[in-house]
């Protein structure tokens, strides 16, 4: 068996370890007689399942009480409508659009209400993190709209916006568990699990209390009701049951490296890695501007059209993957989330190098 180093934005790398057990477990979990895959989710084993996998989450972010944690189906995409159903009182909510996903959550809410640009960094491609410490929040917003980090783009809020005692909502899919997170920041924080936690086809959301009410939009369906999913335990329909087991091993294997706080010097350490090569290069260059870049995601580019494809199949070739940059952007793009280890960076590193010296 030969693994790649696999440099996808998403679905992306897992931990061999937790992909070790999973298949060690794959027939039979624990003496259930069954995979979790056939298993009812009304079980005594999946209820323990999903229990110990809430309590792992809420221990690793030191979730405080007053918050709910949800196991949500329909990917980020659903959160850019249900945010503004259960949210959107006075049918005004204020955006700051960073990249292609803020971009799609401000245009969803306009479906629902006045939608609010109140930032963005679009006559940059997206290069930047537009400066948030004095914007023209609405008096009437019901809240303040974000993706922290921004997966295509590469860019981060390294500082929260103020949002002049407005709700923040954002959008960590990225960057979700790879440092430590202050919940009491937002009104609800949610994040696809396809990036940096589990497989695809789950979204993890954390609401606040007094947030999730019967005070919905007219029209809005039972499933896309915050409280339905609260009061129903994440199980008013069968949720994603193989997904939630999955993140539960990831958990339990953050809370073995050493939780949030090690994982982010973790990921500080290897963005450096990347970052410093790209910062010496002739024929590389990063995009984003030096304050403004991910940890997570990191595009790059030699200026070339051809030679960035050349480039793209040469690393596939040498066992580096997916490494080409999203169609809006071209170029290359290494997502190293939590479970790439520092030697896959290190390897993409010492490719570039060689092609560099072959290509200059």
């Amino acid at each position: 068996m030969s693994r790649v180093y696999n440099f996808s934005a998403g679905p992306a790398v897992l931990p061999e370890e937790v992909l070790r057990e999973a298949q060690a477990e794959m027939l039979e979990y624990k003496d259930s007689g069954m995979s979790v895959m056939e298993m009812s989710h009304r079980s005594k084993a999946f209820q323990n399942i999903i229990d110990e996998a809430e309590a792992d989450f809420r221990q690793l972010v030191k979730i405080p009480d007053h918050y709910k944690v949800l196991f949500l189906q329909g990917g980020a995409s659903l959160q850019f409508a249900m945010i503004p159903m259960n949210l959107m009182k006075n049918r005004v909510a204020d955006y700051i659009v960073t990249g292609q996903w803020a971009k799609k959550a401000y245009q969803e809410a306009q479906i629902y209400g006045k939608a609010n640009k109140i930032a963005s960094s679009e006559d940059k491609t997206f290069s930047y993190i537009p400066d948030c410490s004095d914007l023209p929040v609405s008096p009437e917003a019901d809240y303040v709209y974000i993706c922290e980090n921004n997966t295509i783009y590469g860019t981060k809020f390294h500082k929260l916006p103020n949002t002049k005692g407005k709700l923040l909502v954002s959008d960590v899919s990225s960057c979700f568990l790879s440092e430590p997170i202050d919940i009491e920041k937002y009104g609800i924080l949610y994040g696809g699990v396809q990036k940096n936690i589990g497989p695809a086809g789950m979204v993890i959301a954390v609401v606040r209390e007094d947030l999730i009410t019967d005070d919905v939009l007219p029209g809005t369906p039972t499933m896309m009701k915050y409280k339905i999913h609260a009061d129903n335990g994440s199980m008013y329909n069968t949720p994603n049951c193989y997904d939630i087991y999955m993140c539960g091993k990831v958990f339990k294997w953050l809370k073995a490296m050493g939780g949030l706080e090690v994982m982010a010097q973790r990921n500080r350490e290897k963005a450096a890695i990347l970052y410093d090569f790209l910062d010496g290069s002739k024929l590389f260059k990063g995009t984003v501007v030096k304050g403004d870049r991910s940890l997570m995601n990191v595009p790059f580019v030699t200026g070339d059209k051809e030679l960035d494809a050349k480039f793209v199949a040469e690393a596939k070739a040498a066992g580096l993957e997916n490494l080409k940059g999203h169609r809006t952007v071209g170029g290359m793009r290494a997502s190293i989330y939590n479970a790439m280890p520092k030697a896959g960076v290190e390897a993409l590193v010492a490719f570039m190098k060689k092609f560099e010296e072959e290509n200059s």
